[in-house]
């Protein structure tokens, strides 16, 4: 691949997360809404509802990653899997009562998790080959998402209907498909196997505290996109005013993940992720005290840092602490406990403490798990700082 064909590349990369993350941010922000408002949910079905996306996920990233190993076809898995998804979309529509709704949102699932693993993998592997920024591919995904959620916010308010949730997932599907053409046609070559890779990380200690901290910081943030609109709700905001926090919350992620790079290397991957898990902190705390729905609005600004910043950190900690040979399991790994162990509990925990207390108490309990996930960071700053003494002293041996 030549450079002018490498640009615009790159270009159809940025296309892709804009529309994929459009599709993101129509449906999930309002998923909890649409349930109880219009299939008249209790809290916690909706909270099993929500949680089984990210618990299909942990399942099926795998499925979905080792296809692309075998048929090294990721462009035409993600093809499938968009248009499957939108398909899905469409028919939850139709669905009525809690099994059918739990099992139309797995079906809607078993695609949707095919999108984000396939597509970083791709992209991660064109940014290292081209001397480009990860980051400034990402963060098409975020201002896709918030424009997403300020455009059918207000059409749902407007309409009086959460339907359009589903037809704007689906248009946002379909639109990704066809930023597809100018992708890879094929990916790596395996280089190890899975299963041989998961044990070698499994010995990596460093390795091993960061994915309990990771549960712990982005589980809360993960799923509080699932019920921060009942939040909005809850302290007098309305459904376009849903749309606006969500503008302020995921439109900011944009410029930091720009900067992401820049930062990072001025002040190391680690105190960036500590960083943004105490900004992170002190909003979910701040939330717990029923704050007037402006000040809301304006905090929302802060998931810039805490989310624009702890993306690229925390797959640049994943690439320096993993072996090389197993760094695209230990990708795998990394996103399985976050994007999906964590997003699932907390969602499902969640929903529970909405029926037995209220959405305040939620950020309470998001506020505590995040303080212990920083904790968590601290042990593996010391753990790291231990491991390259032990290699210093190794090299000065020599």
């Amino acid at each position: 691949m030549n450079v002018g064909n490498a640009e615009k590349t790159y270009r159809f990369f940025q296309a892709f997360y804009l529309f994929a993350f459009f599709g993101f941010g129509s449906l999930f922000p309002l998923l909890s809404v649409y349930l109880e408002n219009e299939k008249h949910l209790n809290n916690t079905q909706i909270g099993m509802i929500v949680a089984a996306i990210p618990l299909v996920t942990i399942f099926l990233q795998p499925v979905w990653g080792m296809l692309s190993d075998f048929t090294r076809k990721p462009r035409q898995l993600l093809l499938i899997a968009g248009v499957m998804a939108g398909i899905m979309s469409l028919l939850y529509t139709w669905l009525d009562g809690f099994l059918l709704l739990f099992l139309g949102i797995i079906g809607i699932a078993l695609f949707q998790s095919a999108i984000v693993p396939l597509s970083d993998s791709l992209s991660l592997h064109f940014v290292q080959q081209f001397d480009k920024e990860y980051g400034n591919i990402r963060l098409w995904g975020a201002l896709g998402f918030a424009l997403a959620v300020f455009v059918v916010g207000n059409i749902t308010d407007m309409t009086g209907s959460l339907t359009w949730i589903f037809y704007a997932f689906s248009l946002g599907m379909i639109l990704s498909v066809f930023a597809l053409t100018s992708f890879p046609k094929r990916g790596q070559s395996v280089q190890i196997d899975f299963r041989q890779g998961f044990k070698t990380l499994m010995k990596e200690k460093t390795f091993l505290i960061f994915l309990c901290s990771n549960f712990l910081i982005f589980g809360p943030v993960l799923a509080n996109n699932y019920y921060f609109g009942k939040f909005i709700l809850a302290v007098g905001g309305t459904l376009s005013g849903v749309g606006i926090a969500f503008l302020l919350a995921a439109g900011s992620e944009a410029p930091f993940m720009k900067l992401s790079q820049k930062i990072i290397n001025r002040l190391d991957v680690i105190p960036v992720m500590l960083l943004c898990a105490f900004i992170s902190f002190a909003r979910w705390l701040f939330y717990f005290f029923d704050p007037n729905v402006t000040l809301v609005y304006a905090t929302t600004i802060a998931q810039g840092i805490s989310v624009g910043l702890y993306i690229p950190a925390a797959l640049l900690f994943v690439r320096q602490t993993a072996p090389k040979e197993v760094q695209a399991t230990a990708v795998g790994i990394y996103s399985a406990v976050g994007n999906g162990m964590g997003n699932a509990f907390f969602t499902f925990i969640a929903g529970i403490l909405l029926d037995v207390l209220n959405v305040f108490w939620m950020y309470a309990f998001f506020s505590c798990m995040t303080l212990l996930g920083m904790a968590l960071i601290l042990v593996v700053r010391k753990e790291a700082m231990k491991q390259s003494s032990i290699r210093n002293t190794s090299y000065e041996g020599v």
